[in-house]
């Protein structure tokens, strides 16, 4: 208990899935969330389950005034800033061939704008207040081809390499700030079920060791741990949780 006591962290895209489950995980372990989506009702009834060491913002990460005021309610509330989770995402289908320009300008305003908005924000504030960790959420789909998604591989391939030159940048400038991507396989979340269906037990890694999808819990548990302390000189490293499905191919 309490790796991450004291702690403030963002965490966007709290209102479900891996979010929401990385805030809770973090505020069992002593962390002060502001938890951060476009979904005001999930988010709201995120922070009103963990009670008041947390807030709730609306909050559309591809918007820079958004990121903005997030950080002035962080400001206001905590007086600093320790950690970032971004999370948030979204995820369509689509190869080379289906994929449109406007898909793909889509899939990048959001999935990769949205990060780099908010590493630079995270930075400007972290750095005033004694450092912290970023915790970029990217995917397999950064380091392997995966033909069917193909607007969001390219988007999580720009976090991948974001997050290396910020995580040099703040060595370089002696800001104490890490920067570290995460890059799991299928996490089983209403996002990706959206497109697998809804049976979860077929799914899920206990009942099968094969699977390539693990819950919510195995990547909050790996987004803790970046955060806290014992990850103090894990810097620009690339994380992944695919249950060596980068072994074995697609």
């Amino acid at each position: 208990m309490d790796r991450v006591k004291g702690k403030v962290v963002i965490v966007t895209g709290a209102a479900s899935g891996v979010g929401r489950e990385d805030a809770l995980m973090l505020a069992r372990e002593g962390a002060r969330v502001v938890l951060t989506d476009i979904n005001e009702e999930g988010g709201r009834a995120a922070a009103e389950q963990i009670g008041e060491s947390a807030i709730f913002v609306r909050h559309d990460i591809s918007s820079e005034d958004d990121w903005k005021a997030v950080m002035k309610a962080v400001g206001d509330r905590f007086g600093r800033l320790d950690a970032l989770v971004n999370n948030a995402a979204i995820l369509m289908m689509g190869s080379i061939e289906d994929t449109s320009l406007e898909d793909w300008r889509k899939m990048h305003r959001v999935n990769a704008d949205g990060y780099f908005l908010g590493c630079k924000y995270a930075v400007a504030m972290m750095k005033n207040s004694g450092g912290g960790s970023i915790v970029n959420m990217s995917s397999v789909a950064a380091l392997t081809g995966i033909p069917v998604v193909c607007a969001y591989s390219g988007a999580k391939g720009s976090v991948t390499a974001l997050t290396r030159s910020v995580a040099v940048h703040c060595r370089l400038n002696g800001y104490r700030i890490r920067c570290n991507s995460i890059h799991p396989d299928g996490i089983l979340t209403p996002m990706t079920l959206g497109f697998l269906g809804n049976d979860i037990e077929r799914l899920r890694l206990e009942n099968d060791p094969a699977s390539r999808f693990c819950d919510p819990k195995d990547v909050a548990n790996l987004v803790l741990f970046l955060v806290s302390d014992e990850s103090r000189f894990i810097n620009g490293a690339e994380l992944r949780i695919d249950n060596a499905q980068m072994v074995v191919g697609i």
